[in-house]
């Protein structure tokens, strides 16, 4: 395949390089696509230049679909890693928080993807979400990732209990995470913290063709069951992991705010 690619912006932030990139061929599919990423290559969101209402990567239709189907009146619902807004922006017409750890990111989704929903909050996803009102929230969608690693604080018992204090009583929280199909340690303890903290859990994966490689997962912890449309989750096929050692805070020195 002739890849054409053209950098629209660059911009450093702490040490970080964020660029979005529009080019012909994403993931092997020919088009015209809008790409925001890092440095290292990793994708954080793309836009169908074509059809920009189309939702174009795997997790993000997953995600919604299960919101829709689980509670279609959902009224309040909180985002920790906004990226290009593709949820916070499908949802424009309910009570859409959104959390972005990144000005620059914020910024882009409006720029150059297009973002039109309600205002983003810019700040650290925990604290932000700490100053929710207990039971308020009908779901809480976990998609944070940055160039420098994982958010640890965003994976430890502590913040697994603050969600569910969050949460109303048929609350859930979906979270979109990378990791080897088996025996990953870092996908292991979120399981852990989910399964601990939450009455009813569900695993989705997108099937790898090695167990080893890494691979995407939606994990869900809820105060009640949730249901799937296996045909509207965008390839993803129920997969729990194992469970793990659940992560705590002291473990990285966290001290919550």
């Amino acid at each position: 395949m002739n890849i054409q690619e053209e950098v629209v912006t660059r911009i450093q932030e702490h040490g970080s390089e964020i660029t979005v990139t529009d080019t012909n061929i994403l993931y092997e599919e020919k088009g015209r696509f809008r790409v925001l990423g890092f440095a290292d290559g990793d994708v954080q969101g793309a836009m169908d230049l074509d059809d920009p209402r189309r939702i174009v990567l795997e997790y993000p239709r997953a995600i919604i679909h299960l919101m829709e189907h689980n509670e279609p009146d959902f009224e309040r619902a909180f985002v920790i890693g906004h990226g290009i807004g593709t949820i916070a922006g499908y949802f424009a017409d309910r009570d859409m928080r959104a959390a972005e750890i990144s000005p620059a990111i914020a910024s882009i989704s409006r720029t150059y993807f297009g973002y039109a929903g309600p205002e983003v909050n810019v700040g650290d996803g925990r604290q932000l979400l700490n100053r929710e009102a207990n039971g308020s929230l009908d779901y809480i969608v976990l998609d944070a990732f940055t160039e420098k690693g994982t958010p640890w604080h965003l994976f430890t018992r502590e913040f697994w209990s603050l969600a569910h204090r969050k949460l109303s009583e048929r609350g859930v929280i979906l979270l979109n995470v990378f990791g080897r199909g088996k025996r990953d340690s870092f996908i292991d303890a979120i399981w852990a913290g989910l399964s601990e903290t939450f009455a009813y859990t569900q695993g989705f994966a997108l099937p790898p063709d090695d167990p080893r490689d890494i691979t995407n997962r939606i994990l869900v912890g809820g105060k009640r069951a949730a249901q799937a449309k296996l045909g509207q989750m965008a390839g993803f096929e129920p997969s729990e992991p194992e469970r793990g050692t659940v992560l705590e805070d002291e473990m990285f020195g966290y001290r919550p705010e």
